[in-house]
């Protein structure tokens, strides 16, 4: 036995390793893609128009020690080593830095955080949050501006990235196709360049729909073929012209550059950053694959190969100080190889622009799932790996947009510019978005956060103030697109804020929706009512308005929240927050759906049957725990306006089943108490309470078909009728009820107030996809109810 096991452990490490070099592989036409073509433009870049290549080399010198030092301090280093580590269960990107942080300190704005969701498997913490006394967290937490402040810095992050998606395959495949000027003469060059750009682009965004784990495989050769092919150009031009450029990588070349340069010298810092250019997407794209797998491609091929492309290029440049020479990438590419690089190279540009692109999709996804977004299609494109998602709408307008680039700027210089600010951006944000995590997550002494936000940050401030400085020649233009994103993402999430905020100070009471009854003329008719709203306790004032209009609803009433909880997956087991509302004969029930922002939504088939099977599953374990506690019926129906109306139980998918006896784990379904009140102050006073302990431990659950005792059998009856309710009330057919919100600011705002809720948020709620298009309603069966929200 003990060799079995041996061998069964070796066996699973075998194949545990096969998994990470498989996604190592992958993670090359994924992640690095960016990264790996930017020896492409950065020396283009930086001797562009602010420095000169000079017969002492100091320029030529000076840039590769800079570009050797940004490439080992920023990926390695910072992400590599430090910021891959601040995954959020396994995901990355800005907004996993901002749910982590929600997470462990309570700064999100959108006050629908229960203390249920703290015991889900995925919000893992390091320890309980009331150990952490950090004077960080208590100032973060204490002022809402802050909370504010911190959003606003999440969404510029999310912006630039956005328009990083952008730029970066312009100039990647503008760059790529440029090489054809070498081999061309200068007219046929310059009617050539832009259509066969666009082109590419074009055929690059059709690609998209296919997604990323069919991509990688298509695409990892590619970059593979690429790292191999410019390391060895590197080497070939190392020892062929300039044996000796290794002494250039001394930081000493990075003051004489500076001190020989000054001001230009500088300016040229924008172009030198393009090295860097893709290190987000390591990042970004962390939960496509491992951190072990991006980190063993990184260190082993990626950067390597990097430095020996920049390296061969500076040994070229050193021994060739024609002024006619333009300095480009191809003029190191020897002759006989040429149109091979140059075929090769367009193809890594494809890639590269590859993988911005799949990290634009993404962060979207997250913002969208956190309310900062306009609702938009996704669709995942894989069934077996969550996070690989596609937007179309956004697909297409960043194609029109990176066509526009390419034709309006005709330039590297330009879209290099405009390209740098967009990286920096990014990578500052992230930068402070780790430092606080390593204060509230990691739970570190401020000071090494501090030293880490002073150390990266004053390297990428440096790099920022070059790129920030060359405005009118590019940097505009990724400035413009963020403000003119940041104002639609912002009004969106203020909107959304409101209209919570709304729902909460009207909402109707227990008591009310408990004396509507025959008496006053309301009937109740077969089917299932799904009342959807966004609070997760009380009546929402929408469905009021429809019994006010309407005097009837279904025999099977269910309050649903879709609901997104600051975690990048829900497993199903744990997704159902299920409840009653009223006594157990007014069937009624309240049902908190929980999604994490890379969760795939149901569609409305799947869900409305697995809905039943939940609630049918949540009827027999409430009607056991009754007679559990050997309650009598009259007793538990007194008692359900104070009780059973607050317990939310959470139903997993290893639920009761229709034979007579099975067997649960108590530990799989724990109850989870809510406190509901019928008047509420403020947005704060949803007061829950701690979840009760849950013990381990064994039981075993039957349906008596012959009567024990007076009190089983009566609630054995009871229990089956509930159950034939349901049952028949699906049969009879499901009416979703959704608010048809109409947003208007109050009497008195301000008039920047009344210009985004008025004009600036129903623009956009009228032109995005509806709610019944975002949770997939049939039209049959959709009820809509008008609310205007006077905010």
């Amino acid at each position: 036995m003990d060799l079995e096991s041996r061998k069964c452990r070796d066996t699973s490490k075998k194949d545990s390793w096969k998994t990470i070099l498989l996604l190592a592989y992958q993670s090359l036409g994924v992640v690095y893609g960016d990264l790996s073509i930017s020896p492409l433009y950065v020396y283009t870049s930086t001797f562009a128009e602010d420095i000169e290549h000079s017969e002492t080399n100091e320029e030529i010198f000076g840039a590769l020690s800079f570009v050797f030092w940004t490439l080992t301090l920023v990926p390695l280093f910072k992400y590599v080593f430090v910021v891959l580590r601040a995954d959020d269960n396994g995901e990355g990107g800005t907004f996993a830095l901002y749910s982590l942080i929600c997470r462990h300190a309570k700064v999100s704005l959108l006050p629908n955080r229960q203390h249920a969701d703290e015991a889900l498997s995925t919000y893992k913490m390091e320890e309980p949050p009331e150990k952490n006394t950090s004077r960080v967290k208590m100032l973060l937490e204490k002022y809402k501006a802050l909370h504010t402040a911190l959003l606003i810095v999440v969404l510029l992050g999310t912006c630039m990235v956005i328009g990083d998606g952008l730029l970066t395959p312009a100039i990647s495949v503008f760059s790529a196709v440029s090489g054809l000027e070498v081999s061309m003469s200068k007219k046929h060059h310059q009617y050539a360049v832009i259509p066969i750009t666009c082109f590419i682009l074009v055929c690059l965004f059709a690609l998209q729909h296919y997604g990323t784990h069919r991509v990688g495989f298509l695409f990892a050769p590619v970059v593979l073929a690429w790292l191999l092919c410019i390391s060895t150009l590197g080497l070939y031009n190392i020892f062929k012209f300039n044996p000796h450029v290794y002494k250039a990588l001394s930081p000493y070349y990075m003051f004489k550059f500076l001190k020989k340069t000054r001001i230009s010298g500088w300016m040229s810092l924008g172009g030198i950053l393009l090295c860097i250019t893709g290190s987000e997407a390591m990042f970004a794209d962390l939960g496509h694959f491992s951190y072990v797998a991006i980190q063993i491609a990184f260190t082993s091929l990626v950067y390597p190969a990097l430095i020996l492309g920049y390296m061969g290029q500076a040994a070229f440049l050193s021994q060739h100080h024609n002024s006619d020479l333009q300095i480009s990438f191809y003029v190191s590419v020897p002759e006989n190889v040429r149109w091979p690089v140059i075929i090769l190279a367009i193809l890594a540009s494809v890639v590269g622009s590859q993988a911005i692109i799949s990290g634009t999709f993404s962060i979207i996804n997250q913002s969208l799932s956190l309310g900062c977004f306009p609702r938009v299609k996704v669709v995942h494109t894989s069934d077996k790996i969550h996070g690989q998602v596609y937007i179309p709408e956004i697909n297409w307008i960043l194609m029109i947009l990176c066509i526009a680039v390419t034709i309006g700027f005709r330039d590297t210089k330009h879209m290099g510019n405009a390209a740098g600010l967009a990286v920096m951006t990014v990578m500052l944000v992230t930068t402070c978005l780790t430092s606080l995590v390593i204060i509230l997550c990691w739970h570190k002494p401020p000071i090494i956060a501090l030293c880490f936000l002073l150390f990266f940050g004053s390297i990428e401030l440096l790099y920022f103030s070059a790129s920030l400085i060359k405005f009118r020649e590019g940097a505009w233009f990724p400035i413009l697109l963020a403000l003119f994103l940041m104002i639609i993402m912002f009004i969106w999430h203020y909107a959304t804020i409101k209209k919570y905020e709304y729902d909460l100070h009207n909402k109707v009471s227990l008591e009310w929706l408990l004396a509507l009854g025959p008496s006053l003329g309301i009937a109740r008719v077969p089917g299932i009512g799904l009342v959807f709203t966004d609070l997760t306790t009380g009546i929402p004032a929408n469905f009021s308005r429809f019994v006010t209009n309407l005097p009837a609803y279904h025999r099977i009433l269910v309050f649903v929240c879709v609901k997104s909880v600051p975690v990048p997956h829900v497993p199903i087991a744990e997704r159902y927050l299920v409840g009653r509302v009223g006594p157990a004969a007014h069937r009624s029930y309240r049902c908190i759906v929980r999604y994490g922002y890379r969760d795939v939504h149901q569609d409305v088939d799947s869900f409305e049957s697995e809905l039943v099977e939940r609630l049918a599953d949540f009827i027999q374990y409430d009607w056991y725990r009754t007679r559990g506690s050997n309650m009598s019926i009259e007793d538990d129906t007194s008692h359900s306006n104070e009780s059973s109306s607050r317990r939310l139980t959470v139903i997993g998918t290893t639920g009761f089943s229709s034979h007579p006896g099975y067997e649960i784990e108590e530990s799989v379904q724990p109850a989870r108490v809510s406190v509901e009140f019928s008047t509420v102050q403020s947005v704060m006073d949803v007061i829950e309470m701690e979840p009760m302990a849950v013990t381990e431990k064994r039981v075993r659950f039957a349906i008596d078909d012959e009567p024990e005792s007076d009190t089983k059998s009566e609630v054995g009856v009871q229990m089956q009728e509930e159950l034939e309710d349901l049952y028949a009330a699906q049969e009879a057919g499901t009416a979703f009820i959704l608010g048809h919100s109409h947003v208007r600011a109050k009497q008195g705002s301000s008039l920047v107030k009344k210009l985004a809720l008025n004009y600036g948020y129903n623009f956009l709620r009228r032109n995005c996809r509806g709610p019944d298009v975002a949770l997939k309603v049939p039209p049959v069966s959709l009820l809509e109810v008008g609310m205007v929200y006077i905010v």
